[in-house]
């Protein structure tokens, strides 16, 4: 059943998008254009891509439409109002350490313009016809995956911000559901937070999801579609426990006795061995053992068996190893 997720889940800058302010200004201008002349064809908008590809980013595209198509009955008072309203974004932001009366006012203000925005603001979604595939559905090079149908001077300062939304989507639960596959059902976990912006979470986090990742690492990843986070335990914890990570591995437990207790066994840069000693301290409250060698090591359960392969970082054959000491010493849950 797919899922189909509402437009307030989506925590979009509505005032931004009506008025072009997130959109390539050639986009902005084609509407101003159009409406200056009192030009209003009836157009088709097919939106389409070039790979075999799982489709996600849907429902925030239409989302961006509903909200954001649409015209202002006054430009000149609205583009006075909307500049305020940036200025009451930047001047809140400039209060919130160290005065927050200011804060406050500037919020206040900044709510008191966007209603005033809002009062200028007539939407013409209801004047539209969008068609569109599912998030999660396989599609091929060239398939068209929405018609958006109607006056273009309604929508036309809105392609940047929806084709931006698929592409980015789409690209991620396409790359996912491809490592899915190739796990061959084992369970795949969508952990690159730290290596992004934190204001993508939510979307990059949902499209992992439709991609068919079990599980997220951080709430925000997970909110869309009412989840948690999960996770194992972090290398900054065992060095602040000394290094000793069993040690860490039994405080992370007993604080979290609810949770999954996953081990990290590479900070001594023996996986096998660190992976033992968690199993024969833990015994069964330990869930399962993760390998994360830096791609610029090699393990020293690798050493003895070097041979014509990349030794370095975690290695199918450091897998096969930690997986045969485990089994051989009683470990094989």
């Amino acid at each position: 059943m797919p899922i189909h997720l509402d437009a307030h889940v989506f925590d979009l800058p509505v005032q931004e998008l009506r008025r072009g302010y997130r959109s390539d200004v050639y986009f902005w201008r084609e509407k101003v254009t159009l409406e200056h002349h009192d030009l209003h064809p009836d157009v088709t908008m097919q939106v389409f891509q070039k790979k075999d590809a799982v489709l996600c980013g849907i429902d925030e595209a239409v989302a961006v439409l509903k909200l954001a198509a649409g015209r202002y009955t006054d430009y000149p008072k609205a583009y006075k109002l909307f500049d305020k309203l940036i200025d009451f974004k930047s001047k809140a932001r400039q209060q919130f350490i160290g005065n927050h009366k200011a804060y406050v006012e500037a919020i206040e203000r900044k709510m008191e313009v966007s209603s005033q925005l809002d009062e200028l603001w007539v939407s013409g979604f209801e004047d539209l016809k969008v068609e569109a595939l599912c998030d999660g559905t396989r599609i091929a090079p060239w398939e068209t995956v929405m018609h958006i149908s109607g006056d273009a001077s309604l929508f036309a300062h809105l392609e940047t911000v929806y084709l931006g939304i698929l592409a980015r989507r789409t690209k991620i639960a396409s790359n996912v559901r491809s490592v899915v596959e190739a796990a061959g059902g084992k369970i795949v976990l969508y952990f690159p937070a730290r290596f992004d912006h934190w204001a993508v979470q939510g979307g990059d986090g949902y499209a992992a999801h439709i991609g068919g990742a079990a599980g997220v690492s951080t709430d925000a990843q997970a909110q869309w579609w009412g989840a948690k986070a999960s996770g194992t335990v972090p290398h900054a914890l065992i060095a602040a426990v000394g290094g000793d990570t069993v040690r860490a591995i039994t405080l992370f437990g007993d604080t979290y006795p609810d949770v999954d207790l996953v081990a990290l066994v590479d900070f001594d840069n023996d996986s096998v061995g660190t992976s033992l000693k968690c199993c024969e301290a833990l015994g069964d409250r330990l869930w399962g053992v993760r390998l994360d060698t830096s791609n610029t090591l090699v393990d020293q359960s690798i050493l003895p068996v070097m041979q014509n392969f990349k030794p370095t970082g975690v290695t199918p054959k450091l897998v096969e190893m930690t997986r045969r000491e485990l089994d051989k010493n009683g470990f094989k849950n």
